[in-house]
């Protein structure tokens, strides 16, 4: 069986982006394509309207592929359950109110007891202290913490089934 995968905006936007200047930029954009392109097929993809608004702005040919991308993976709906949870992160991870959907994403994978959350912020939500006080908050709360990591780290991929 597939480990579920939820797939945040930044790796979408990585994937698509024209290659960067910047030299760890560009590395993490080709590690995003060759992870998409050779281990992403070994999981359960998903993704959420939190991550379709993210990846819906800015240039209009850019969010278009960014879209494109992920137009036949499944969404994960954002319930009033998911909201309070949400809300919760939000204060008790202190995210700055820009970056508050990352507390969206970061609820929207717990709830659906998803085994991987993948992205490249390193702020917000593949930071170990953000992920150690969430194991703490989800332990009193009784919900699953999925792996919170970068796409590097599901390079390798050995199939379970």
């Amino acid at each position: 069986m597939k480990s579920s995968i939820y797939i945040e905006s930044s790796v979408i936007s990585y994937f698509t982006a024209r290659l960067s200047k910047n030299l760890i930029v560009a590395a993490h954009q080709q590690i995003t394509q060759e992870w998409w392109d050779n281990s992403l097929q070994y999981f359960n993809p998903f993704v959420s309207p939190v991550v379709i608004d993210e990846i819906s702005k800015g240039d209009k040919e850019a969010a278009r592929l960014r879209l494109g991308k992920i137009k036949n993976l499944p969404l994960l709906k954002v319930t009033s359950d998911i909201k309070k949870l949400s809300e919760n992160y939000f204060s008790s991870l202190q995210i700055p109110q820009k970056a508050e959907a990352d507390a969206y994403h970061l609820a929207i994978a717990c709830w659906y007891k998803i085994d991987f959350l993948v992205t490249w912020n390193c702020t917000h939500l593949a930071n170990g202290f953000i992920i150690k006080q969430l194991e703490n908050i989800n332990l009193e709360l009784g919900v699953k913490t999925p792996v919170i990591c970068t796409p590097e780290e599901l390079m390798e991929v050995y199939n379970e089934s």
